[in-house]
């Protein structure tokens, strides 16, 4: 992939990004601080403001797609970025739609994705089989027991916490985040769009075994809370993949070395490793921490998230190589959604 597609595929999804102009100021911000961060990794200076700025226009970011296989990759990713937080909204169905016109990818395997895509958006919280037959086949292979975070404020638990199984879910809080790892791993685009969803089934399930029925908009504002957009998540997970070369065919396909895996699949299992322990503190103790807690304490878990992501990078391959578009797709909606 030449650094003219990479360009134009990160302005088309920063144009994604903002094209309903709906996302809240903390989303809009984390946003900007991605792009200024895949400028200086992949010097593409100037990306966010031109877009902001609207000093760029879709024709122009997509002349500068020089294959087929990119002007694929870039509507892939601008679905997955306009599917990231839920449902699309009507400016972001009308510019995939001017997208797929200009990009010359009317029906066909273009119309296919989408509909994956929106599926995996679309898919209902609770955990379906596929999800616990695939977690309950992650074995770690790192010696030592189950890690806990060190850096998770301190609460006083509710009566209703003290019936969970609290190693249970520090075993199943590693699972998750070794298979979002692995997801991370993968070339295809929609294994990056899964991982956001598979979060939120984990943060569904803690809440709901210390008493709690979530819907999708407590979990989407948990999310928000501690700092993980899910417009922003997508974008750097994806970019990341992008200019490290694991990221579609183009890139070379799967597991092109070490080195490159372990940056890009660090921060998922990291950030899902953040996001079990805190929700299980904060469900606990009864949704009694701040926001500003939340936020501090996930930011510090992430760090020793960081730190593990090394040590359990063996596991997150070998769940790599059991994994493709189909299955990830039978993990996130459930084989008879």
């Amino acid at each position: 992939m030449t650094p003219q597609d990479q360009r134009s595929i990160v302005t088309l999804c920063l144009m994604a990004a903002f094209v309903d102009g709906e996302k809240h100021a903390r989303e809009r911000d984390e946003v900007r601080r991605i792009a200024d961060g895949l400028a200086q990794a992949g010097e593409l200076s100037s990306l966010y403001q031109d877009v902001l700025m609207k000093r760029v226009a879709l024709a122009d970011a997509v002349a500068g797609l020089q294959s087929p296989e990119a002007r694929q990759l870039a509507y892939e990713m601008a679905v997955c970025v306009c599917d990231a937080d839920g449902a699309q909204s009507g400016p972001e169905q009308a510019f995939l739609a001017e997208l797929q016109g200009a990009l010359g990818l009317a029906g066909g395997p273009a119309a296919q994705f989408a509909q994956q895509a929106q599926a995996v958006a679309d898919a209902p919280l609770g955990r379906n089989a596929e999800v616990e037959a695939m977690l309950s086949s992650i074995e770690p292979t790192a010696a030592g027991p189950v890690p806990v975070p060190a850096s998770l404020p301190a609460t006083t638990p509710t009566p209703a916490a003290a019936q969970v199984d609290e190693a249970a879910l520090d075993a199943q809080i590693l699972r998750a985040s070794i298979l979002n790892g692995a997801l991370e791993l993968l070339p295809e685009t929609l294994s990056t769009l899964a991982i956001i969803p598979l979060q939120m089934k984990l943060v569904y399930g803690i809440g709901k075994a210390h008493g709690y029925e979530l819907d999708k908009g407590h979990v989407k504002d948990f999310l928000a809370t501690v700092g993980v957009g899910l417009t922003s998540q997508y974008l750097e997970q994806a970019g990341r993949k992008l200019l490290g070369g694991l990221l579609g065919k183009v890139g070379g396909g799967l597991l092109r070395g070490v080195g490159r895996q372990a940056v890009s699949s660090g921060m998922s299992f990291a950030s899902t490793y953040a996001l079990g322990h805190v929700a299980k503190r904060y469900y606990a103790g009864g949704r009694q921490l701040s926001a500003q807690t939340l936020k501090d304490a996930f930011a510090g878990v992430v760090q020793e998230g960081q730190a593990l992501q090394s040590r359990y990078l063996p596991d997150m391959q070998a769940q790599a190589r059991t994994l493709d578009a189909g299955k990830v797709l039978a993990l996130v909606r459930g084989s008879g959604a």
